[in-house]
């Protein structure tokens, strides 16, 4: 009797999947869970450091063109016009009495003349009223004013004034010092102090007002024994000019 054969499987045909093995396995799970990696795009922010660096450097910048504009406007004005402060002297003085009383009770009188010069070929000052004052170690001993004026160029001007103070009471300590040099055999020490405000002149260019202070020391008098005024010495007296700009709320 002959044996029949029966196929076990039918053969797989090329190309075809073979079927998956059960159960299935972690790594199959896994990997069918699992999403497509896609790669995002990389939007890169500006930090605040950044910014901040940003602004000092336009900052610094913005500062250092505007020195150099400064700094050429500035050379062009001084080959233009080659300016220079005017300078002062105090040519006389004159003491007609000084009188201080057991009462601290101060009078007096000074005659002054400062000759004013200004070096200048373009420019010329235009002042406005000017305040003296007479000071002797540190006191005051007569206050007046100078009329507004105008100071031309390569020009020089005299300045004349009569200061005379009346019951002008000092402090004890102030009394002590100015009887202390009154006995001076050197004669009385003086310094004369002028302040004002004055604006330039070039042309049809105007500068805004500046403070300007003079002080002039090294002036010696003796006290008059008569009626007739002693005329102190001013060969050695030196004046020193102070120009004051104001910025904002500061004086420099």
């Amino acid at each position: 009797m002959t044996d029949r054969v029966y196929p076990s499987a039918k053969p797989a045909t090329n190309g075809a999947a073979a079927n998956p093995a059960f159960p299935a396995t972690k790594a199959q799970l896994y990997g069918a869970t699992r999403p497509t990696y896609r790669p995002q795009p990389h939007h890169r922010r500006r930090s605040k450091r950044g910014c901040c660096c940003t602004f000092c450097f336009w900052l610094i910048l913005t500062v250092l063109v505007l020195l150099l504009l400064i700094g050429v406007a500035g050379t062009v004005f001084y080959l233009l016009y080659r300016p220079h402060r005017p300078s002062f002297t105090v040519t006389s003085l004159k003491l007609s009495y000084l009188n201080l009383t057991s009462s601290s009770t101060l009078n007096s009188r000074f005659d002054v003349t400062v000759s004013a010069t200004n070096p200048n070929k373009k420019i010329l000052f235009a002042y406005d009223p000017t305040s003296i004052s007479i000071l002797s170690s540190d006191v005051d001993v007569g206050d007046g004013t100078v009329p507004a004026f105008v100071h031309g160029k390569k020009n020089t001007t005299l300045i004349k004034t009569s200061i005379v103070s009346t019951g002008h009471a000092l402090q004890s300590d102030e009394a002590s010092r100015l009887k202390s040099s009154m006995k001076s055999k050197n004669g009385l020490p003086l310094t004369v102090n002028l302040e004002t405000k004055v604006k330039a002149k070039m042309g049809k260019l105007k500068s805004p007002k500046v403070g300007i202070r003079v002080s002039c020391d090294g002036i010696r008098v003796t006290l008059p024994s008569g009626k007739k005024p002693a005329t102190a010495s001013t060969s050695n007296a030196k004046c020193n000019v102070d120009v004051k700009f104001k910025i904002w709320k500061w004086t420099v």
